[in-house]
């Protein structure tokens, strides 16, 4: 069983969140916009990997905003 969350743990949480959803908006709605033009019989093969592909660049943009919110990044070798 999973432990409850901290009110600041998921205030956190909810900003991550906002903060992935507004720079993946344009992804989210190539999904729909793929999902909606493909035929039921269509959605598997060339439209899964369509919508693969999206996903894994809104997984990256997702790690990107998280590393950005480390306060101890690192910095290149001088």
């Amino acid at each position: 069983m999973q432990e409850a969350r901290s009110p600041e743990y998921q205030a956190e949480a909810r900003e991550l969140a906002a903060a992935i959803a507004e720079v993946t908006e344009e992804e989210l709605l190539e999904i729909a916009q793929t999902l909606l033009d493909a035929e039921p019989a269509d959605l598997f093969g060339a439209t899964e990997f369509k919508v693969r592909e999206l996903a894994h660049k809104i997984a990256a943009k997702a790690y990107e905003q998280r590393l950005a919110q480390k306060k101890s990044a690192t910095t290149p070798p001088a």
